[in-house]
């Protein structure tokens, strides 16, 4: 089934505003997919922080995905613009921006990020992509992020 350029902007703005107004993990998980595999990927080194460069698929895995951002990550004043849409093939990319936190160092950053969601035929999510500042993600979880901020301003 084809959806229209305006079923999947909806669908986008529904899970990017439950996700920045900050709903439960399960409130999220029902913008997925119940009739298809999912994946939750975050493109980056594998190595820098435990969300990034891993595949998690199924229910169980993306639920996991949300976990452990949830543990790591703080966030506010999340806002979405740009949708870009591929009626064909299901797919919106939107831009995303707002202010990030990692929690055990209190790092802070702001972030534009993009987010690519493939959609099933009843307007799911199937693969929710992400691509972010995987430096500034690293830095602060390392409690380095402050400090390289100083150096540069010298």
């Amino acid at each position: 089934m084809l959806l229209s350029r305006q079923n999947l902007i909806q669908a986008t703005q529904a899970f990017c505003d439950a996700f920045a107004n900050k709903a439960d993990i399960s409130t999220i998980l029902t913008y997925f997919s119940k009739t298809t595999t999912i994946i939750a990927f975050e493109h980056g080194e594998p190595a820098l922080v435990p969300f990034l460069g891993r595949a998690f698929e199924g229910f169980e895995g993306v639920k996991r995905y949300f976990e452990i951002i949830g543990t790591l990550l703080a966030y506010h004043d999340l806002k979405f613009s740009e949708f870009i849409v591929d009626t064909e093939a299901r797919k919106v990319s939107v831009k995303g921006e707002g202010i990030f936190t990692w929690l055990e160092t209190m790092e802070s950053w702001d972030e534009t990020f993009t987010y690519v969601l493939d959609f099933d035929e009843e307007a799911k999510v199937v693969r929710y992509q992400v691509w972010a500042d995987t430096g500034a993600a690293y830095l602060a979880s390392i409690g380095k992020l402050d400090d390289i901020r100083k150096e540069i301003r010298c």
